[in-house]
């Protein structure tokens, strides 16, 4: 591996794209194929296996709120997190007042998700909410502040930091925003005159061995005046460039898909498994806290976890939103084993959300004061959202690996001038 490339990441939250973008940490063994990607894994224990580092090191965080501070620092344990608004740094960057970091290879940010969402009003990119979370004055607000338009200060961050490479993320319906979308990519597209070139696609999480049914929208920009001479020649680079990474797993039954090195997609019972009941629990806070929410009806997130398949979306919601690990056989409940023997109908635990998410357990995701004295406090519900919002660190993990396959044959001339001698001597 060379030197460590330097990643700013925006939109932090509690970390979920830094995870994935280092790597070094566990996740379950039917999440990885080691067919495909057999230089992957370096540790096993029991059913769990280790990642191995790429070469991206996370220099600057960033996020608005305290909580996704708090869980962030609890993780990394390093004082590079700054919790503002980007609208307010770039603007303290730009009256002198603050610098950011030089060097900077990556610039990473999963910009708010709330006003392009199919679960809100779907605002575009004139939300009715500031910058900072509050209501918007239109009398007196600027309308590049608020909350819609966050990329456009992500854009204003790469424009100040040259990045060689930028990662943004958002929900799936921005994809079917056309016109929103079309105007994010331009912009993107348009940093230093034309200065990168920007790729989008909608990845599937299982495809990746995450055992949830989420999609997301990823832009990859690549900076032109870094590229390697091969590829400045070109016109029609995205025909040449694929950024986005090889899918591993699939579904045998539904899919056309023939690849024997293709694994079926992860379950939820692979996720969860080895953990106690929340009763039983007495270390993590993460798994002995969930809500306590009533069963509401026919309405989002009252159905019951299916074990052997995928969980739905892990979302940023509130209590009364998040999915049963077990509902009781009078409203239609599955698993009559577990209620025979005594366990309880309850929602997904907090610690059950993060490893479907494919955090690992050392994440502390609830920091109760009372349970035990802490200085960086999270809430169980202050964690399901930062878990809901979060990027999968596997599925970031596999973006960066990609990246890390791809670097020099993108930015090195030397590695073009090491190939053309290979051809020389085998010619």
């Amino acid at each position: 591996m060379n030197s460590k490339k330097r990643v700013l990441s925006l939109f932090s939250g509690c970390g979920g794209m830094d995870l994935g973008m280092e790597g070094n940490f566990w996740v379950h063994e039917d999440f990885i194929n080691k067919k495909i990607h057999p230089d992957w894994v370096i540790d096993k224990n029991k059913h769990l296996i280790k990642l191995a580092k790429t070469s991206f090191e996370t220099v600057f965080s960033n996020d608005i709120e305290v909580s996704a501070k708090n869980a962030w620092l609890s993780y990394f344990n390093r004082n590079i997190f700054h919790q503002e608004s980007v609208v307010d740094l770039v603007e303290k960057h730009n009256r002198g007042e603050f610098s950011f970091p030089k060097d900077i290879d990556i610039v990473t940010g999963g910009f708010p998700c709330q006003d392009f969402s199919v679960a809100g009003k779907r605002r575009g990119l004139q939300s009715h909410k500031n910058h900072d979370g509050n209501y918007l004055d239109k009398k007196t607000d600027n309308y590049l502040k608020n909350r819609g338009m966050l990329y456009y200060w992500m854009k204003k961050v790469i424009e100040i930091t040259q990045p060689k490479i930028f990662i943004a993320e958002n929900v799936k319906g921005l994809n079917s925003l056309f016109e929103v979308k079309k105007k994010i990519e331009s912009d993107f597209q348009a940093i230093n005159n034309q200065g990168y070139i920007v790729f989008s696609k909608l990845l599937y999480a299982p495809d990746y061995g995450i055992p949830q049914t989420r999609e997301r929208l990823f832009f990859i920009g690549i900076n032109k005046q870094y590229l390697s001479r091969k590829w400045i020649k070109l016109s029609n680079l995205q025909d040449f460039i694929n950024p986005f990474p090889e899918i591993t797993h699939y579904d045998p039954q539904n899919s056309v898909i023939h690849n024997n090195n293709l694994k079926s997609y992860s379950t939820v019972r692979s996720a969860l498994s080895g953990l106690l009941e929340p009763e039983l629990e007495i270390n993590d806070q993460a798994q002995m806290k969930f809500s306590r929410a009533k069963f509401y009806g026919k309405t989002q997130g009252q159905i019951e976890i299916n074990l052997d398949g995928l969980s739905p979306t892990i979302r940023a919601e509130h209590h009364g939103n998040i999915e049963f690990r077990r509902l009781s056989l009078e409203l239609g409940g599955r698993y009559h084993d577990e209620i025979n023997s005594g366990k309880k109908m309850r929602r997904l635990t907090v610690r059950e959300c993060a490893r479907i998410q494919t955090f690992p357990d050392d994440y502390e995701f609830v920091r109760d004061n009372k349970i035990f004295k802490t200085d960086l406090p999270i809430s169980a519900s202050k964690a399901y959202k930062l878990i809901g919002n979060a990027v999968p660190p596997l599925l970031s993990y596999h973006i960066a690996m990609k990246l890390d396959s791809i670097w020099d044959n993108l930015f090195n001339d030397n590695y073009l001038d090491h190939l053309e001698q290979q051809r020389s001597a085998i010619f």
